[in-house]
């Protein structure tokens, strides 16, 4: 592991990331999902891509990234991007879980593989409408300070930079960004998701033209023990878009 200082809009930020077969020249980066880190990913991964030089870092207020303000997933986009050149490592793939699938595909890169990626705003269930009308009202009460009642187990325990960042990454559309991907995506998804539903992953393959969907058993984890099946997908997927 190591720590990389990085310098965004006036703000220093400490990147805890981790470099593997640095011999390589192509590279291919994997980003983590809420609540995860580079160490999940790494589990997952090391033994696979093994013609690319892997990155693997933590997000902002994640594992051993600092953070110093609430951000956006353009914010986190940007960052990740200084952190990159700072590296001098543009990779060619990017692999995202979760909220890391929408860095990936903000990120733009040649190949976009997404693991139930976020960025779809699906309506919400009437239980969590319930709860949110709940907090709204409470907060007008001036009892807002009672917010963790409410709050997802996504942000239970998190400080409040941490939960105001959550608020503002939840209920980003990224559907515009999808259709307007130019690269090559392959897009994989549990069957049993009940984080990011399997209609996400529908309406994300309708949207981006150069696009392959995988459906895997498991759920919004399904990755964790697949990535033998991954990379033999991916490979199969891009031959086949030659």
């Amino acid at each position: 592991m190591a720590i990389k200082k990085v310098n965004f809009k006036g703000t220093q930020f400490n990147f805890s990331y981790l470099l593997l077969n640095q011999e390589k020249e192509n590279s291919i980066l994997f980003l983590h999902g809420w609540g995860a880190n580079k160490e999940l990913m790494k589990n997952s991964f090391k033994a696979f891509f093994k013609d690319y030089c892997h990155i693997y870092l933590d997000f902002p207020g994640f594992g051993g990234s600092s953070i110093n303000e609430a951000m956006n997933s353009y914010d986190i986009k940007e960052v990740v991007e200084e952190f990159l050149y700072s590296i001098d490592r543009i990779p060619q793939i990017i692999i995202g879980h979760s909220l890391g699938g929408k860095i990936a595909l903000l990120l733009n890169p040649k190949i976009l593989i997404l693991l139930s990626s976020a960025g779809i705003v699906l309506p919400k269930r009437f239980f969590v409408r319930f709860k949110i009308k709940l907090f709204k009202m409470f907060k007008f009460l001036g009892m807002g300070r009672f917010y963790t009642l409410f709050a997802s187990k996504d942000v239970k325990g998190m400080n409040n930079i941490m939960y105001e960042t959550f608020k503002k990454v939840v209920n980003e559309d990224m559907s515009g960004h999808f259709k307007d991907y130019k690269g090559r995506a392959v897009i994989f998804w549990g069957k049993d998701d009940n984080v990011t539903p399997i209609i996400a992953a529908h309406k994300i393959n309708s949207l981006i033209e150069k696009s392959t969907l995988f459906e895997l058993n498991g759920d919004h984890f399904f990755f964790l023990d697949k990535g033998n099946i991954i990379e033999d997908c991916v490979k199969t997927a891009l031959k086949d878009k030659k």
